[in-house]
């Protein structure tokens, strides 16, 4: 497994992460948690050492299991968690010091530790990067001990332009892929001048990038591939990466073209993410061993070619750019 540095961090993190929203069940139709142990050890084994989750992953049970990794095995790994969206409403005045305390002791308490690795907020409202109270009060809590780095995870460039302007903002996540291009052309720029970590999230677009799907898959009424495709629930952007899921399978069809012999459309979509040298770190979801391995085997590829790469963006240009381009 190939490892990367992480920002200002001074952590070598793998290339491939395993990204934990699935193991949390929710809104992805449920999971099973042997299946979710076996899949995070699986991670271990192949030398991933990145794992993202955040603490309304199945309320907690996301956190719960990372933790109970931890417990079974000795090798040393790095985990970032997510505060902010058990706020009701989800609003910018409830980043408040206070609540921001009860998030982290929540998370403390089911990571089983004391004191948290990474804590991302959770794609808070663009106000809150106007706010320098909040990074504030993270500042005291990394003063506190209770957490060792933070970051942000964001939904559109313009907040993790914003958010890199405090100091010591050491991480931004941002969704990345073949069908959310925009954040290589200046957000990344600034990140690596500025030594900040940088998360590819949804790497495979909520799964039509695996290019498992066709136009009669369906999914589970609690799946948000079901409930959130015009943005019912949260940020459209969040599912297929706001792209129409038709238009997205069309697209996929023209990329499976440029895929080389001996790997799947997923792992070239990896592939072509990891080629960006501005990237620490991709976490894709994985709800099963068989998916780890399969993930974590675009970490060995290598960057693809100046000829490819302009292939998938001339597919992005004719085909995503107007749906996503200027929405994040």
């Amino acid at each position: 497994m190939n490892s990367r540095t992480f920002g200002r961090t001074g952590w070598q993190v793998s290339a491939v992460g395993f990204g934990a929203w699935g193991i949390g069940g929710g809104q992805w139709g449920g999971a099973d948690e042997a299946e979710s142990m076996a899949a995070l050890h699986t991670a271990l084994d192949l030398g991933i050492n990145f794992f993202d989750t955040a603490d309304v992953y199945g309320d907690g049970l996301s956190e719960r299991l990372i933790a109970r990794l931890r417990r079974e095995r000795t090798e040393p790994f790095y985990v970032a968690t997510k505060a902010g969206r058990r706020l009701n409403p989800h609003v910018a005045d409830g980043y408040t010091a206070d609540n921001l305390l009860s998030f982290v002791e929540r998370s403390l308490k089911n990571g089983a530790t004391d004191c948290l690795d990474l804590l991302q907020l959770h794609c808070p409202p663009t106000d809150v990067y106007y706010r320098p109270e909040v990074f504030e009060s993270l500042d005291r809590l990394v003063v506190a001990g209770k957490i060792r780095f933070y970051g942000v995870s964001v939904e559109r460039v313009e907040e993790a332009l914003k958010a890199i302007e405090y100091s010591n903002v050491q991480s931004v996540q941002i969704i990345f892929n073949a069908f959310r291009l925009r954040p290589s052309e200046l957000f990344f720029e600034v990140a690596k001048r500025r030594q900040v970590g940088v998360i590819a999230r949804v790497p495979l677009a909520s799964g039509l990038l695996s290019g498992t799907f066709t136009p009669v898959t369906t999914f589970p009424e609690t799946d948000h591939r079901t409930f959130n495709r015009n943005g019912a629930g949260f940020d459209r952007g969040e599912t297929f990466s706001g792209v129409d899921y038709e238009i997205g399978l069309e697209a996929v069809e023209r990329l499976r073209r440029l895929v080389p012999a001996g790997i799947g459309l997923a792992q070239f979509a990896l592939q072509w993410i990891l080629s960006f040298e501005a990237v620490s770190c991709v976490i894709p979801g994985a709800r099963r061993p068989s998916h780890v391995e399969h993930n974590a085997l675009a970490a060995d590829l290598g960057p693809l070619d100046t000829q490819t790469m302009a292939a998938v963006l001339e597919i992005y240009n004719a085909s995503i750019r107007p749906l996503v381009h200027q929405r994040w």
